[in-house]
């Protein structure tokens, strides 16, 4: 069975040391051994092999763990620009430590303008106190599946909507996942995300909680540049769907857009 925290972590760049994690289930293990995949992924395999052959394999795994996945989504200047430093430094903790602030200073009547942020230093100190309903791993999504999966789903849509993976960057981040050691389900997983359409109902679906509609909106934020009108309509449909209060929302966008100069 696949490890959605695993996964999550690998995603934002927490999977150091995949070597020692060889065993975990549903984590990660010898490509060798991995298994073969569904005939979908497969055929985008080769795709990406037929696109891409003669990479070195080995070089992308070290790429792979700086900024993990979400860093190959979005590039390493667009992971620094919109705070996926703090994600890859922090993991799936760090979301739930944003949102959580969010949530609080939207709750204390503060403007979200000059309201506190989570910084790299509070971050451990926040995480570790987080109440479950923040804890990505805690409660299921509301189609029962975990909710890391959910995570993944949103930022990997909003990064597709922001028009920045064509697909020539999908095979590249194709044979990137592959190298970095991941199960066949979970690969799987990636692959049919990166060639899904993952619609703006789709990921507000998966909210069971009115805190997971804030994880899930934050999360899609930090995988998103809204700086064209486009894109900033894509945050409201969302923000719409999961029915965000208007001025919670506005404390998740602040919680997003401090995260870049948090992260130094």
């Amino acid at each position: 069975m696949m490890n959605a925290k695993s996964l999550l972590d690998s995603f934002l760049g927490q999977a150091r040391g995949a070597a020692s994690q060889a065993n975990a289930p549903g984590g990660l293990v010898d490509p060798a051994a991995a298994g073969g995949l569904p005939a979908a992924a497969g055929g985008l395999m080769d795709r990406a092999r037929g696109a891409l052959g003669g990479i070195d394999r080995g070089s992308f795994a070290g790429g792979a763990a700086a900024g993990g996945i979400l860093g190959m989504v979005l590039g390493g200047k667009r992971l620094r620009k919109m705070g996926g430093g703090v994600l890859s430094h922090g993991g799936a903790a760090v979301l739930g430590a944003l949102a959580h602030r969010a949530w609080q200073n939207w709750q204390q009547g503060q403007a979200p303008a000059t309201a506190p942020v989570v910084t790299p230093s509070a971050t451990p100190a926040d995480a570790a106190a987080l109440p479950p309903a923040f804890q990505p791993g805690a409660t299921p999504a509301a189609d029962g599946q975990p909710f890391e999966l959910a995570l993944i789903r949103a930022m990997v849509g909003a990064a597709k909507a922001d028009g920045h993976v064509d697909a020539a960057e999908r095979n590249r981040i194709v044979e990137r996942v592959e190298a970095m050691g991941l199960d066949a389900e979970a690969r799987a997983f990636v692959f049919d995300a990166l060639e899904q359409d993952i619609p703006v109902s789709a990921i507000a679906a998966a909210a069971g909680t009115p805190e997971q509609a804030a994880e899930l909106y934050l999360a899609a934020r930090m995988a998103m540049d809204p700086d064209q009108p486009a894109e900033r309509a894509w945050l409201g449909a969302l923000a719409h769907r999961l029915k965000l209060d208007p001025g919670l929302a506005a404390h998740l966008d602040r919680q997003a857009d401090a995260a870049p100069a948090s992260a130094g």
